[in-house]
This record gives structure tokens, C-alpha cells and sequence, in this order.
């Protein structure tokens, strides 16, 4: 693959790891988001509305469900698919997140803790995306301490659970098919998974307003009142907050990801802007101010790129810890809050005018650096990791 294809903001060129026929499909994604997403994503960001009719077209892009083996089809690298969450928040932080629920967190419960019939019965619509799912874990009163805190109950009631609580922060939640909901059951005090069906009684989504961060995202308040779930709808295994790991452990990788993506399209906006904007009878590229400023964003960028590629590498060897996903998750995203922050001082006043993109980079990182386990939490998996003593209280 020739090094022209490669974006320029991959400095070292970690993109050549991939072989030919993944950088083209790579290069391919980035032609469909540049050419049907990107003309989209500001009017659905200050519209705090998703898409939708986007929806079928990502579907006939082959974004969804290539970290699996499904239907023949065999799956992609995991190098491919973090380059692929990369390439969708460079356009939009908010579609890879998107993605990143309902093919990751979502998808991603039902293939690790489903039973071969339950991956049948939902995998194949949720690869077309005809079902789309959502990820029902934060409460309103547990972010962090959801682990322990987790207030949200199953009852085994004949052939049938019964769910009561409530669940804050879901994204896609207000449009999904299914949820994937974790309760602690009543009777053993462990977190089971479940499947939840949009319109089934007792369940109700309701969404969050007035967010200035990922704005195109759905997220939701969700409430269960004796919400009444199907036997067969509780994922065979998900039976301890030990398996809910299991999933955060990938999906945390693809946020670190997701990261550099929205570094990347800052730094994107940042050098476009500054060959185009002139002052003093000059392209303001050429002070050396801004070039500083270019340099260190680039730095990051590269920086954060080597580590996730990294934990690509360790995931496809299978030998990826959960304290290596909470550094690169955390670092990630502590470099991208500086380099949007760089670029939006870049622009000067225009920064903060959402026609130039980088306002939207800028407030979207907010939430990329709290989501999947806060900066702090991660830092204190990492600590026990470095220390061997935990400091959780």
C-alpha cells in the first residue's frame, strides 16, 4: 500500500502494520464516512439528534461486527477494528460511539456471554443492523462504584426475572431494539445480564436533554418496575460482574481508540486552518507559535497511536490485562483533552464556532475521558497493578 493513502497524521506510519487488503477496506470506511458522514455530523450534533437514515447505508458499508467470526465471514484484525473506531471519530466522535455500543458493548455481551442459540437469535439482524443495541450498566446513583453498588434487581419468578431499578448515561437507548441490562440478583447477590426488548412493560427509556458533550449520541435515563424478562432472555453467561469485565476489558481498547481519533480530527482542523487563516500578510502556519502548537498535538497524537496499536496487538494474541486497557484508556484520553485544547486555541475566537469542527472535537473529548472508567478509577487499576496494594476504598 502506497504511503499516500496513509493519513498524514500517522507520523510513523503504524497503519503499514495492516496488510493490503485490510488498508484498503480501511481506506474505503474513510471514503464513506468523508463522503456520507462528515457533511452531516454538525447539523446532528447542534441538533442533539442522531442520523437515523444513515443507518442503512452504514449497513451496507460493513461497519458493524468485524472483531467477530460470523456466517462464513471470517473476522478482522484487531488492529483493523481499532483503526477502524480511530477513522470514525476522526469524522465524528459521536458516530464511533455509536458503533462502539452497539457493536462493541452490545454485540460483544451477547457473543461472550450468550449461549450458541442466543447469539443466533440476535447476532445476525444486529450485523445488518435491522437491531440495534444498547449497554445498560451506570445508575444514577453508581458510575464508579457500580461494581459494588450496583442497586438495579433481578427476582427469578417462575419461568420468568423480574427487574426494578434504574440505569443513567445509555447511549443509542432511546432508539435500541434490545438493551443489554445487568441487575445483581436478589437470591445469591451476583450481577446477571439480560436482554431487555424495547416496549416491553415496565421498561421505559427516556432521553437525557441539554448534553454538550457527544451531543448526537442518545443517551437515556432508563427505569424498570417489575419489568418482567423471559427466562430465555437472560444471557447464559453472564453471571458475575467477573464476566461484565470481560467485555470492558475489549471495549475499553476501542475507547483508547476512539481517543486518538478525536485528537486526530482536531489536529486535522488545526493544520488546515492554520495554512488557510492569514494575519499579518501571512499564513498563520507560519509563526512559529502555531507550529509549536502543531508539533506538540502531533506528538500526542503519535504517542497515543503507538499505545493502542500496542494493545491491538496484545488483544489478537489474547494476552491483554486489564491494568495494560486501563493505562492505555486513561492516558489516551488525558493526551486528547490537551491536544483539542491546543487546537481550539489554534483558531483563536473561531474556536468556539461550531462551522470550524473543532468546538465540536473539543467538548466531545470530555466525554470520551470519563466514559469506560474514569481517568481516576483507571489510574487506580494501573497503581494496584504497579504497587501490588489496592487503594480502593
Amino acid at each position: 500500500m502506497t504511503s499516500d493513502l496513509l493519513l498524514p497524521a500517522d507520523f510513523l506510519g503504524y497503519q503499514s502494520l495492516l496488510p493490503d487488503d485490510e488498508q484498503k477496506e480501511l481506506l474505503a470506511l474513510r471514503e464513506f464516512l468523508d463522503s456520507e458522514v462528515k457533511p452531516r455530523v454538525n447539523a446532528a450534533w447542534a441538533a442533539a439528534e442522531f442520523p437515523m437514515d444513515l443507518i442503512p447505508r452504514m449497513a451496507q458499508a460493513d461497519i458493524v461486527g468485524r472483531p467477530y467470526d460470523w456466517d462464513g465471514r471470517s473476522r478482522a484484525s484487531r488492529l483493523f477494528t481499532g483503526f477502524q473506531a480511530m477513522e470514525l471519530a476522526r469524522v465524528d466522535p459521536s458516530m464511533a460511539t455509536f458503533v462502539g455500543v452497539h457493536s462493541g458493548l452490545a454485540m460483544g455481551s451477547i457473543m461472550m456471554l450468550g449461549s450458541e442459540e442466543q447469539r443466533q437469535r440476535w447476532i445476525p439482524s444486529m450485523m445488518r443492523l435491522e437491531t440495534i443495541g444498547a449497554f445498560g450498566l451506570t445508575e444514577p446513583e453508581g458510575g464508579s462504584d457500580v461494581a459494588r453498588g450496583m442497586r438495579t434487581t433481578a427476582r427469578r419468578d417462575g419461568d420468568s426475572w423480574v427487574l426494578n431499578g434504574a440505569k443513567r448515561w445509555i447511549g443509542n437507548a432511546t432508539f435500541a431494539d434490545i438493551v443489554v441490562v445487568f441487575a445483581r440478583d436478589v437470591d445469591d447477590d451476583q450481577v446477571k445480564t439480560f436482554i431487555v426488548h424495547k416496549g416491553t412493560p415496565g421498561f421505559r427509556a427516556t432521553k437525557i436533554e441539554d448534553k454538550f458533550s457527544l451531543r448526537t449520541v442518545q443517551n437515556a435515563d432508563l427505569t424498570f418496575t417489575d419489568c418482567r424478562i423471559p427466562a430465555e432472555d437472560k444471557l447464559e453467561g453472564g453471571n458475575s460482574f467477573k464476566d461484565v469485565n470481560k467485555v470492558l476489558k475489549v471495549t475499553r481498547g476501542g475507547v483508547a481508540w476512539s481517543g486518538v481519533g478525536c485528537q486526530l480530527g482536531a489536529y486535522e482542523v488545526a493544520v488546515a486552518y492554520a495554512k488557510e487563516r492569514r494575519q499579518f500578510g501571512k499564513p498563520i502556519g507560519r509563526f512559529q507559535l502555531v507550529q509549536d502548537l502543531l508539533a506538540r498535538m502531533l506528538g500526542n497524537v503519535t504517542a497515543s497511536l503507538g499505545m493502542t496499536v500496542r494493545i491491538s496487538q496484545l488483544q489478537e494474541a489474547d494476552t491483554l490485562r486489564d491494568d495494560q486497557a486501563s493505562l492505555a484508556k486513561s492516558y489516551v484520553t488525558s493526551r486528547g483533552r490537551e491536544t483539542v485544547a491546543w487546537a481550539r486555541e489554534l483558531f483563536g475566537g473561531n474556536g468556539i464556532v461550531l462551522d470550524y469542527d473543532v468546538v465540536r472535537f473539543f467538548a466531545d473529548a470530555e466525554a470520551l475521558y470519563s466514559y469506560e472508567g474514569t481517568r481516576q478509577m483507571n489510574t487506580l487499576i494501573v497503581g494496584r497493578s504497579i504497587t501490588g496494594m489496592s487503594a480502593f476504598v
